[in-house]
């Protein structure tokens, strides 16, 4: 527990201070963002604001990290290696994807198909060495063959389908994230929460686990997870670093995120959901990407039926993601981040509640 609160300490001051550092530094250097053209009008202001602060809460989470699990007498271990895999690996993805957007001033980046490679080759690293590899005292791996919401469920699956199924919840997950990244302070907060609940999550985990000497352990609700409280650890981490960062991205936002930080804030959930074997529960809890994610899907999807059907496509919503069909409609853009933040609350607050009911049951 001392662990969990020096790294959410940690991380949080050190975001707070390097977030503002950053602004500066980056305004200097002209690294401002550039707007979508078809967006609301209200963010054309917002042309020129630094950029690619999601740099900060990767390295404010790492460092964070590492500190306080050295300066509380342990040792990162396999899974937060491999977190920290994600976590960087879809970070730098996101670090080229703004890059090219800065250099040339054009909102388009990276191409999708180089995007979803980048993507598929950190999951796909990911998938192997969490599967087939580290396994520990127990013979337990950071990432198990089944499929999970608290509990492994089901049939072990074969390596192939395994390694599909982690590439769909990394790039599902990160690009969940990315497309949330829209409003000041939305992306920030929301993941504050979503890796709160996984501290708690994971915190649980490790008081139940397998094979502990804990009194109140009992095997048949017990856990099989190979590092949950170093999970934890990282996951508050993420959480305090995401609130230091909120302090200047909150309307209106002195800095932005960047592809960056939301590709490795949706690929670091990715991994923890893996880890923790909650990969269903993290659909519910992480409910607020699946919004964002669908809506968009279903405006596409609409569109080009109705295109092919009666010759015009039509839309559902006035600008997918959704947070900006209501930016359309006249809700300021403060109301749309505090509401969002509310449905995204209640979606954690359901998570949670799922995961223990599942362990009383």
């Amino acid at each position: 527990m001392r662990a969990i609160l020096l790294s959410g300490a940690l991380a949080a001051v050190c975001s707070l201070l390097g977030t503002r550092i950053a602004i500066g530094w980056f305004a200097r250097h002209g690294l401002g963002q550039p707007i979508r053209h078809d967006g609301p009008t209200t963010h054309h202001v917002k042309r020129g604001t630094p950029t690619m602060g999601g740099l900060v809460i990767l390295l404010s989470a790492a460092a964070a990290y590492l500190a306080a699990t050295i300066l509380t007498g342990g040792w990162p271990s396999a899974s937060a290696w491999l977190l920290v895999l994600l976590f960087f690996g879809c970070g730098v993805v996101g670090f080229l994807d703004d890059f090219i957007k800065v250099y040339t001033q054009n909102n388009q980046g990276l191409s999708s198909r180089a995007k979803m490679a980048g993507q598929t080759l950190v999951a796909l690293v990911f998938g192997v060495l969490a599967t087939q590899f580290f396994a520990d005292e127990r013979d337990v791996r950071p990432a198990s063959q089944y499929i999970s919401t608290t509990q492994d469920w089901g049939i072990k699956l074969p390596l192939i389908v395994v390694l599909l199924v982690t590439w769909f919840i990394v790039t599902a997950t990160s690009n969940g994230a990315n497309l949330t990244d829209g409003a000041d302070g939305l992306l920030a907060g929301a993941s504050a929460l979503i890796f709160g609940a996984y501290t708690i999550v994971n915190v649980w985990q490790n008081n139940q686990l397998c094979d502990s000497s804990r009194p109140t352990v009992v095997e048949s609700q017990c856990y099989q997870v190979r590092d949950p409280l170093d999970l934890a650890v990282f996951a508050a981490a993420i959480a305090a670093a995401c609130f230091g960062f909120l302090w200047w991205n909150a309307k209106p936002a002195r800095i932005m995120m960047g592809d960056v930080g939301s590709l490795a804030i949706g690929g670091a959930l990715a991994g923890l959901a893996i880890m923790s074997r909650t990969e269903l529960l993290m659909a519910v809890v992480a409910g607020l990407f699946v919004l964002e994610t669908m809506s968009v899907l279903l405006q596409m999807s609409y569109f080009k039926l109705t295109r092919r059907l009666t010759g015009t496509g039509r839309r559902i919503f006035r600008i997918t993601p959704i947070h900006h069909h209501f930016e359309h409609l006249g809700w300021e853009e403060v109301t749309v981040v505090i509401r969002f933040w509310i449905i995204g609350g209640i979606f954690v607050a359901t998570g949670l509640g799922i995961f223990y009911a599942s362990w009383l049951a």
